[in-house]
């Protein structure tokens, strides 16, 4: 949802007090590429995957995946001519969760946009840190009028070339694509989603070379302001069930713990309901694991309450923590979950987000 949105404790002052986003009609191409007059804008594509032979849909997956690209307007030499003004910054999360074995490997990167470092398009998503074979990139075509996107990029423990098929429809949450995060007129985001991605490709690990597929979900979210003063963090969810409908579902936390605003989606085959604030209710059902890196207890076990379906929501690790302070400033919980519905079975799978649990987070200038 809001991801990626860990993003930042930046120095954004320089841009003064946060203004509405204005609302407008989502045009596409156009709209997946980057929007730099805003403060903060992400990409954000997660999956699992299985072997390329493996034909079961709801056996347990080789590994999760997440690969998440952060633009960050700074407000710092806007204007100045020089190619070395940072008014623009780049940064990139990537992550594979083993499996069975439950091990966690992350990496992160960071650079200013422009001198050949990153880039990020206005025409369509086209994104890149670093150049040659240390690329990380992720870029969008079209196939037979749907998305395909293109990811590659690799740390010292793996890599990923990965192709995204879309198989649906893009899903605009919110209101045609316009997602409230609060009730003042600041807090909105423009909010776009690529369920039900079909994957394939390969995953590079010390072990050797894999062909591999799977399903992703890409989300495209972009604001000036998300978070009401007093808010801490949030917890979301992203769902493939394997019936071919999608479920996004997120509450945003006071200090205490407590929802202030909620939201999100359940699309099936027949219909596509959004949820209400007053519609969406997380409740933790005991199963908690705290971070040695951090110190943060993250909750792992969410029982989820919408007007079309009560599920659970089980982590398949508990050990998911992101430990991102040397590029956005925070650490989160961002995991391959499974959701199941209330006899126990196992219904879809996706990625749960729980930021807030190492402090409160900043997403724009105080």
């Amino acid at each position: 949802m809001i991801r990626r949105r860990h993003l930042l404790a930046l120095p954004l002052t320089a841009l003064g007090p946060a203004q509405a986003l204005t609302r407008r009609p989502l045009v596409f191409p156009r709209d997946h590429g980057s929007h730099p007059d805003t403060r903060t804008e992400w990409w954000y594509l997660t999956g699992w995957l299985q072997a390329a032979d493996d034909n079961l849909p709801d056996a347990l997956p080789l590994a999760g995946f997440q690969l998440t690209f952060f633009r960050s307007r700074t407000g710092l030499a806007e204007g100045h001519p020089s190619a070395f003004a940072a008014q623009q910054l780049l940064f990139a999360h990537a992550a594979l969760t083993e499996l069975p074995a439950q091990r966690l490997h992350h990496d992160q990167r960071m650079a200013r946009a422009g001198l050949g470092l990153a880039e990020a398009s206005t025409t369509d998503t086209d994104l890149v840190i670093d150049r040659g074979p240390r690329a990380w990139t992720l870029r969008r075509t079209q196939d037979a009028g749907r998305s395909l996107y293109q990811a590659r990029w690799q740390t010292a423990e793996f890599a990923f070339d990965l192709t995204a098929r879309a198989t649906q429809p893009l899903l605009l949450q919110g209101d045609a694509g316009w997602s409230r995060k609060g009730p003042g007129p600041t807090q909105a985001s423009h909010y776009i989603t690529e369920p039900q991605l079909a994957v394939q490709g390969h995953l590079q690990r010390p072990s050797g070379r894999q062909a591999v597929r799977g399903h992703a979900w890409l989300d495209h979210e972009w604001s000036d302001d998300l978070l009401a003063p007093g808010v801490q963090g949030w917890d979301w969810i992203g769902i493939n069930l394997f019936d071919g409908s999608t479920l996004t579902a997120f509450q945003l936390r006071d200090a205490q713990g407590r929802a202030t605003w909620a939201g999100g989606s359940h699309r099936t085959a027949a219909a596509h309901h959004t949820f209400t604030p007053q519609q969406v209710r997380f409740d933790a059902t005991g199963e908690r694991w705290t971070s040695p890196t951090t110190g943060a207890t993250y909750p792992t076990g969410w029982r989820l309450t919408t007007p079309t379906g009560t599920w659970r929501v089980r982590p398949l690790a508990p050990a998911q923590e992101m430990d991102t302070r040397r590029s956005t400033g925070s650490a989160y919980w961002e995991g391959l979950s499974d959701l199941l519905d209330e006899q126990g079975n196992v219904i879809g799978r996706g990625y749960l987000e729980m930021t807030g649990y190492t402090g409160p987070l900043r997403l724009s200038a105080s």
